[in-house]
């Protein structure tokens, strides 16, 4: 094999090519945009964690969101055979009409939203994947989004890979972690081109109720601005709270789309399967996007989430009773402790206000695990106004969540 600088030298013999520059790291140029991202906190937690478990320290990670559970087992046989099917090897390039009938149907029975399958839904690798790719089908450098902070990462890390400008919806405790559209300046309103919100809400854990969605669909409208609603977990909800669809709101086709996932509702994360639902216009243009980057999601995840979506529905409701049960049992817990948390009505999250002693998120952190090797999230790395708070992920057995509890308990650390 002749290698880059071998083939270089047959190319261009007489030219001045400097085969040390060539070889050396310290000359590659990349792209700005990524000066905006760092490592993220999730690989300052893991090191610390190594460390910890160097020394003797058994951890209980309580930060990263993933999903501790199996899918149900009529999901994981349909996903068996359809592997064993060696037809299924082949580009699935586009969405099969049985996975948007099942999307539809599934829209239909939960929200009552009807939707056409053709033309206003598509799926998504995960909607991770959606959401950083529709702002790239929607931004031109520059333009202003509108973010949730605290928010889920990808809410504002997305609009910075299309070289968009952040404008930051503050999503506050005293509003019941509702965002006040009338509190966005008239100015930053006007410039704006896509607004993204998510409840239930990842970071926070709050609610919205129908009213809200009518505020953000006659505020969208007023201003001209693209809404993209994130409902990954719409299903995870206690205490026989129901969470609705923003689709269910007069107008929100008009100038919005909905993402929905099976990653947290069915327990199938490492699948990567999720749903973009909604206005026509914005579903044709990410489409469009999506075909110069990928050839669609493997066929067998396809028929394991037609299998979710159209079969036996008691598992939802078994999943989300199990994360309320680790709810109980964490947030009852540590109230005993001395450490006095709001308890969610939905997601698999606990948002937490950490001691007056400390001076920020990130310290209370590493110091808790330092003490207790108990892993949660720092508020601040999901925004400015994160700080002061942790995120505590329920995404262990019952048994580990006690361990957790008593933990601290015996800390002192409150």
């Amino acid at each position: 094999m002749l290698g880059f600088i071998g083939f270089c030298r047959i190319l261009f013999p007489k030219s001045r090519i400097n085969i040390k520059t060539l070889k050396g790291v310290d000359t590659m140029k990349f792209s700005k945009r990524m000066e905006a991202f760092s490592s993220g906190i999730f690989a300052e937690l893991n090191k610390k964690k190594k460390e910890l478990e160097e020394n003797g320290i058994p951890t209980i990670d309580l930060s990263v969101g993933s999903p501790d559970r199996p899918p149900a087992p009529h999901i994981i046989e349909t996903l068996r055979k359809e592997v064993e099917n060696l037809n299924n090897y082949v580009y699935a390039i586009n969405d099969t009409r049985e996975l948007r009938e099942a999307a539809k149907n599934w829209y239909l029975r939960r929200f009552g939203v009807e939707l056409d399958p053709e033309t206003e839904i598509m799926s998504l690798i995960g909607s991770q994947d959606g959401l950083a790719h529709i702002c790239l089908s929607i931004i031109d450098p520059g333009d202003v989004v509108l973010v949730p902070d605290p928010g889920y990462p990808i809410f504002s890390a997305g609009p910075l890979i299309a070289g968009a400008e952040l404008a930051y919806m503050p999503v506050l405790e005293e509003n019941d972690f509702l965002i006040k559209f009338e509190d966005i300046d008239e100015e930053t309103a006007k410039k704006a081109k896509l607004l993204i919100v998510s409840y239930p809400s990842n970071p926070v854990a709050a609610t919205a109720p129908g009213e809200f969605y009518q505020q953000l669909v006659d505020f969208a409208k007023n201003y001209d601005i693209a809404v993209l609603h994130d409902n990954a977990y719409c299903e995870l909800t206690f205490d026989g709270y129901r969470a609705g669809s923003f689709l269910q709101t007069p107008g929100a086709k008009d100038i919005g789309v909905e993402f929905n996932s099976l990653s947290k509702t069915y327990n199938m994360a490492g699948c990567r399967i999720g749903f973009a639902l909604g206005n026509k216009d914005i579903i044709a243009n990410l489409s469009k996007l999506k075909s110069q980057c990928d050839y669609g999601i493997f066929l067998p995840i396809q028929k394991a989430g037609v299998a979710a979506l159209e079969g036996p529905q008691h598992c939802v409701r078994e999943n989300a009773l199990m994360y309320q049960r680790r709810r109980d049992v964490l947030v009852d817990g540590l109230k005993e402790a001395g450490w006095n948390i709001r308890k969610p009505k939905a997601t698999m999250f606990v948002w937490a206000a950490i001691p007056e002693k400390y001076s920020s998120s990130m310290e209370f952190t590493f110091d808790l695990m330092e003490k207790t090797g108990v892993m949660v999230t720092p508020g601040v790395s999901f925004g400015p106004r994160g700080e002061g708070f942790v995120r505590i992920a329920l995404v262990q057995p019952e048994e580990k969540i006690k361990e957790a509890v008593d933990r601290i308990k015996q800390s002192g650390i409150f």
